[in-house]
């Protein structure tokens, strides 16, 4: 795993200042409750990662003015025979601890070319806003927003960006997927949208038929045998999720906190909660191993839809530090394989959850 160098950019605080939070230079909290980011991206997402695709178009739209909240959209072009059939739209959410991240940085770009390409999906790659600033829930209530924004474009087809869509996109063949913290931010929305909360209901030119789980960031006040057995040598340590957690959840939550693990003390019931088929992916060297099988278990024991993919000595994030890597690619076909087999399925799930 790549090292982060502290050296990010960012102008350093006043030297009477007591730095209270620091996650690797690139987020600085003060006791003041200043708070301090760098203004590039960090050192695993270097500019060499390839920002276009031959076979890929892209454009970048605000969903929320006022909130300044945008979204990177990426249209495959089609095989000539496939041309007259629309294809899949995966709505992604970006990693970071709730607290980093953005669907601009380059290596979450060079993964949503490679996926709209290698998965033959309409990709929409949403940012959300961040903590300590924004604290939980937060990203999630984001995340419903902008799905309510991809409904209002699927019915809008005078809408420029939709113009663009309108003749790829099957929005009733929508799938929800996330990395780490977007991970987490899925789990929610599949929640939300079960419970049939009222400004998550989406009307039916939007159908969301699954989603995918890349290594979500849960937590928990108990530790996980990976988590307590993690090096401290690693950058993606215990101690700077921890961080992460401090930072995002409401002041005073503790991990076991709804927004934080998905079976504490006041989370949701999850057995009475109707599911759409889930696909959890887990890597062999991640810290949040135990815990993402765990919650795999847990569901299938209720009789949920889920099924898990393991990728033996591979770290957290994989495939945001090496878009471009032989592993991503088998991730990559392995979404590809659950999305074209969910699609428009209702009743399969054997044909639906085959993937794995």
């Amino acid at each position: 795993m790549p090292a982060i160098s502290a050296d990010t950019g960012a102008a350093p605080p006043p030297a009477s200042a007591t730095v209270v939070e620091d996650i690797y230079g690139f987020l600085r909290v003060l006791a003041d409750g200043t708070v301090l980011r760098s203004p590039s991206g960090p050192a695993f997402c270097p500019t060499t990662f390839p920002d276009s695709h031959p076979s890929v178009q892209w454009k970048e739209a605000i969903y929320d003015k006022p909130k300044n909240l945008r979204v990177r959209m990426y249209k495959p072009s089609p095989a000539p025979e496939k041309k007259t059939k629309k294809l899949p739209v995966l709505v992604h959410f970006h990693g970071g601890g709730f607290c980093l991240g953005s669907c601009a940085w380059a290596n979450v770009h060079a993964f949503c070319l490679r996926l709209a390409a290698d998965a033959s999906a309409v990709v929409f790659s949403a940012g959300y806003r961040l903590a300590p600033e924004h604290r939980l829930p937060a990203a999630i209530d984001d995340a419903a927003a902008f799905l309510r924004w991809l409904h209002d474009h699927s019915v809008n087809l005078s809408a420029a960006e939709e113009g663009w869509l309108a003749d790829v996109a099957d929005f009733g063949n929508v799938f929800v997927t996330g990395d780490s913290a977007g991970g987490n931010i899925a789990h929610h929305l599949a929640v939300r949208s079960a419970a049939g909360e009222p400004d998550n209901e989406l009307a039916p030119e939007i159908t969301v038929r699954g989603y995918v789980l890349l290594m979500p960031f849960f937590g928990g006040v108990g530790r996980t045998r990976s988590e307590a057995e993690c090096s401290g040598e690693v950058v993606l340590n215990l101690d700077l999720f921890d961080r992460f957690w401090r930072l995002s959840l409401p002041v005073g939550a503790t991990r076991d906190h709804p927004a934080a693990n998905p079976f504490g003390p006041e989370s949701p019931d999850l057995a009475t909660t109707e599911l759409r088929p889930v696909l959890v992916v887990v890597g062999g060297l991640d810290m949040m191993r135990d815990r993402a099988v765990d919650y795999v278990k847990r569901l299938a024991a209720m009789g949920k839809p889920v099924k898990l993919a393991e990728f033996a000595g591979e770290p957290h994030g994989f495939y945001t530090l090496d878009p471009g890597s032989e592993a991503t690619g088998e991730l990559i076909s392995l979404v590809r394989r659950f999305v074209h087999g969910c699609g428009g399925v209702e009743g399969s799930l054997a044909r639906c959850m085959h993937v794995c």
